[in-house]
C-alpha cells in the first residue's frame, strides 16, 4: 500500500475477518468445553508465538515497557467487556445482541474526538452511520426493549470502543508483539482460576481447534495492533461493521445458514460504509498533493 491509511484499513479488515474466524472456532469449542478455559489456552498460546518472534529478550522488553500501566487497564476493560457481551447473548436474540454491540463503533468516534483529539470529518461520520444502519437491517431486531441484558449489551460496546482508544495510544509507544505479550499475560492471570476450577480435558481434535483459535486470534491481534499504528480510530470504526459480512459468510459455510434479502442489503450498505471512508481518504490526499 502507498500510504498508511490505505495500510491500516487492510490490516483492520483482515483482524476482522480473523476474528470472525476465531468467534467461529469458539463457538465450535464451547459446546463442551467452558468458555474461561478456551480464553485461557488461547492466550498461552498468543504468548508462546510472542517468545517466538521476540526470543528469550521478551521477558526484560516486557517489564520495561512504558505502557503495562495503560494495557492493564485496556485488559480490565476488555474483559469485562467479553463478561457484558457473553451475559447479554445468553438471555438475548443473537440479532438484537449484535445491533446493541455494533454501537461499539460510534461510540469510538465519539471518544476518539474527546480523548484523541481526532478531528473527525463529515464523510467519517456519514461512513458509521450507514455502517450502523446496515446492520440495523442485516441483524433485523424486532421486539427489543429496555432491560438489564440491553444495558449489559451497550456496556460491552462502550468497553470495546473505550480499549479500542486505548489501544491507539499505546500502541504508537510500543512494539505490536509486546503489546500483545502484557496483554495475554493479563488475560491467563485473569482466566486462570475460573480456568482450572472449570477445566475439561479435550480431545485430540479439540487440542488442534484450540491451538488453531489461539494462532488466528494471535493474528489477529497483531493486525489490528499494526492497523492501529496506521491510522486514526475514526477512520477504522467503521471497517469494523465488516464483521458482520464475514459471520454471514462463515455461518452459511459452516453451519449452512441462508442468509434473507435484508442481509445482503445490509451487507451492501456495510460495505458502502467502507468505501466513503476510502473515497474520501483518497480525495484527502489529492488535495493535499495538488
Amino acid at each position: 500500500m502507498k500510504n498508511s491509511i490505505s495500510y491500516g484499513i487492510l490490516l483492520t479488515v483482515f483482524a476482522y475477518m480473523l476474528f470472525t474466524a476465531h468467534d467461529s472456532a469458539v463457538k465450535l469449542l464451547v459446546a463442551s468445553i467452558p468458555v474461561w478455559q478456551v480464553l485461557f489456552i488461547r492466550s498461552c498460546t498468543i504468548l508462546a508465538g510472542c517468545f517466538v518472534f521476540e526470543g528469550p529478550s521478551l521477558v526484560q522488553k516486557v517489564a520495561r515497557s512504558p505502557i503495562i500501566k495503560p494495557m492493564i487497564l485496556r485488559s480490565v476493560i476488555i474483559l469485562i467487556a467479553w463478561i457484558s457481551y457473553y451475559s447479554a447473548a445468553s438471555y438475548l436474540q443473537l440479532a438484537e445482541v449484535t445491533t446493541l454491540y455494533y454501537a461499539a463503533p460510534i461510540v469510538g468516534t465519539i471518544l476518539a474526538t474527546i480523548v484523541l483529539r481526532e478531528k473527525v470529518t463529515v464523510a467519517r461520520w456519514m461512513a458509521v452511520g450507514v455502517g450502523f444502519c446496515g446492520v440495523v437491517i442485516a441483524s433485523n431486531p424486532v421486539g427489543l426493549s429496555i432491560s438489564w441484558p440491553v444495558y449489559l449489551a451497550l456496556q460491552a460496546a462502550v468497553l470495546w470502543a473505550s480499549g479500542m482508544v486505548l489501544l491507539r495510544k499505546t500502541a504508537l509507544h510500543e512494539k505490536s508483539h509486546i503489546q500483545m505479550a502484557v496483554s495475554n499475560i493479563l488475560f491467563i492471570i485473569l482466566t486462570a482460576g475460573m480456568a482450572i476450577a472449570h477445566w475439561h480435558t479435550p480431545t485430540p481434535f479439540q487440542i488442534v481447534l484450540l491451538a488453531l483459535t489461539g494462532i488466528i486470534a494471535g493474528a489477529g491481534q497483531l493486525a489490528l495492533f499494526e492497523g492501529m499504528r496506521q491510522a486514526p480510530v475514526s477512520v477504522l470504526a467503521p471497517f469494523e461493521y465488516t464483521s458482520l459480512v464475514w459471520a454471514f459468510l462463515l455461518g452459511y459455510l459452516i453451519w449452512g445458514d441462508i442468509p434473507g434479502p435484508n442481509t445482503f442489503i445490509g451487507a451492501i450498505l456495510i460495505l458502502s460504509a467502507g468505501f466513503i471512508i476510502i473515497i474520501s481518504e483518497r480525495m484527502k490526499r489529492q488535495a493535499a498533493a495538488a
